[in-house]
């Protein structure tokens, strides 16, 4: 990067910060430091919510993802709207009135204590992990950028963001995600500009999404309804809903954010926000991954993005075996190359007959294009057993610092930082919230001062982070980091919404017989995920009905269980 970028990026990260603790202070105790005193209007919410998901593995794998495989991704969201309607009514009014810190504390008012732990363990193990993740996600970055190992990048990334949530608290999250998220809406709506503006002259917005349609990538409905096939409609409504219902609903790190509200009015506004334009938004960053795809049509493509591993190879005994696979793949890509010339002309004549033969030879080219990636992860692995084959994650960020101008450079790499800041910090300000309500003041110390609580709640924000910390140096192995993190919620979050379903709608099960049941379920949801039974959304669907069947049948077989 220039000096032009890098004064950007730090400038704004310098902005960001130094915002959120202003900000931020007079959080002289519990309340203020873990839901912001409950005085944050509804926009604030709203934006909060939605930085809070926007993490920075959206913005970094999610145009990946396009470049790879198309837009069914989108499809993922599809339940968000639903779902928010639903919390609006339901959850919102119900954990304002009860003046819970956490989403648990209802759980042993309706049931019992164990229930209570059990469903914060559920959530404590899922968060900490996930937060790992997307803590890995700007060190990929920083790795890229300046040539060196992600270990030492993973530990900067996550001592910094460490640092401002333990010193600020939930307002110090709220507060700088509100400015993250302007920010991150203009970078993105330049990067789109951009990526048109690169395009040969006679290639414009529509011309190049035909391009990518026919070569496969703009496949972003399909009605199929197929339980091994990750993203459809049905598995986006259905499962994705139940994930979302779950996710917004029972996770801490956003139940967090809109009990920051200053009334149910507030909180359900915010919420509505966040499920109007989160769809939209998802689009956005697919769309960008789509023409960054067009783009490299006409310009030969790095052949693996990942400079770093890359370069391995490079300085390695297998330099002759590296330069015959390279020499294969620019053949390809001059072969592709006459393609796509020829769908051009093609789609200026509305040929269709011609244009259903090109896409036919512009598939084999590209199954010619895999193989051939294929022999090259293969040799990389032959040199480092240890080697990270999966670029996935760099596409975005190679064709950002290789192709926009500076300055933008800056601005976009600030973009994928403050994604994670604002993801993380909400993370961890939740793993903090739940550790110090639901265990350290239900178990250990009932009646401590406002000073004791506070400092333990910082002191929790900084166990969590080094936790997550740990995680992150590991997350290399993960693959594409979004659908890491999101496998990883459907693996508990079907079975903790099917708690709180129990909870609000069955009221003759009781504690006992839902601490089992949630317990079957969580064993099931594992093993039908380890034997690849169906697509990973769909066992959100799946814990939700076992949790809800299992305790309405072990209430019914021992009707003598009561509710301690």
């Amino acid at each position: 990067m220039s000096v032009v970028d890098w004064i950007v990026l730090f400038g704004t990260l310098l902005l960001i910060v130094s915002y959120g603790i202003y900000k931020s202070r007079g959080s002289n105790n519990i309340d203020g430091y873990l839901l912001g005193n409950k005085s944050l209007p509804w926009y604030h919410i709203g934006f909060s919510v939605m930085a809070t998901q926007a993490s920075a593995i959206t913005f970094l794998s999610a145009p990946g993802l396009a470049y790879s495989s198309g837009m069914s991704f989108a499809q993922f969201y599809f339940g968000v709207p639903l779902a928010m309607i639903v919390l609006s009514i339901t959850f919102v009014p119900m954990f304002h009135r009860m003046r819970v810190f956490t989403a648990y504390e209802y759980l042993e008012k309706r049931f019992d204590v164990k229930t209570r732990v059990f469903t914060a363990f559920l959530f404590l193990i899922q968060r900490g992990v996930s937060t790992g993740i997307t803590i890995y996600a700007p060190s990929v970055i920083l790795s890229s950028i300046l040539q060196i190992d992600a270990t030492y990048t993973t530990l900067f990334i996550g001592c910094l963001v460490v640092l401002y949530t333990v010193w600020g608290g939930t307002k110090a999250v709220s507060y700088t995600q509100l400015l993250q998220m302007g920010i991150i809406f203009f970078g993105l709506l330049t990067a789109g500009v951009m990526v048109v503006h690169l395009l040969p002259a006679e290639i414009g917005l529509v011309k190049a999404l035909h391009i990518a349609g026919k070569s496969g990538r703009a496949n972003a409905i399909d009605f199929s309804f197929d339980w091994n096939n990750q993203y459809t409609v049905w598995s986006g409504l259905i499962g994705g809903f139940f994930l979302q219902l779950s996710y917004f609903g029972t996770d801490q790190s956003q139940v967090g954010r809109y009990l920051t509200g200053s009334s149910i009015r507030d909180s359900r506004l915010g919420l509505l926000m966040n499920g109007l334009i989160k769809v939209p938004l998802q689009f956005l960053i697919l769309m960008i991954g789509i023409l960054v795809f067009a783009y490299y049509q006409y310009n030969q493509p790095p052949i693996f993005f990942n400079k770093l591993e890359l370069n391995k190879i490079e300085k390695s005994t297998y330099q002759d075996e590296l330069q015959k696979i390279k020499d294969q793949f620019n053949t390809v890509f001059q072969e592709k190359h006459r393609l796509i010339s020829k769908l051009n002309t093609a789609l200026d004549q509305e040929a269709d007959r011609e244009i259903d033969e090109i896409r036919a030879d512009l598939h084999i080219a590209n199954k010619k294009t895999a193989a051939i990636r294929d022999e090259l992860t293969g040799l990389m692995q032959k040199n480092d057993p240890k080697a990270d084959t999966n670029d996935n994650n760099y596409i975005f960020l190679n064709f950002v610092t290789e192709k926009l101008p500076k300055g933008l450079i800056g601005l976009l790499i600030a973009i994928i930082f403050l994604a994670s800041m604002g993801s993380t910090a909400s993370a961890l300000n939740s793993l903090a919230s739940t550790s110090v309500i639901d265990i350290y003041k239900r178990f250990i110390h009932k009646e401590g001062s406002a000073s004791n609580y506070l400092n333990v709640s910082r002191l929790m924000t900084f166990f969590w982070g080094i936790f997550s910390i740990i995680i992150a140096l590991y997350a290399s192995r993960l693959g594409n980091l979004l659908e890491a993190v999101n496998i990883l919620g459907s693996l508990f979050y079907g079975t903790i919404l099917g708690i709180f379903i129990v909870a609000f709608y069955i009221k003759r099960a009781k504690g006992t017989a839902t601490f089992i049941a949630a317990i079957l379920a969580e064993i099931l949801v594992i093993i039908c995920w380890k034997v690849d039974v169906m697509a990973f959304l769909w066992l959100n669907l799946v814990g939700c009905i076992l949790v809800v069947f299992f305790a309405m049948l072990i209430q019914a077989m021992f009707p003598a269980i009561q509710r301690r």
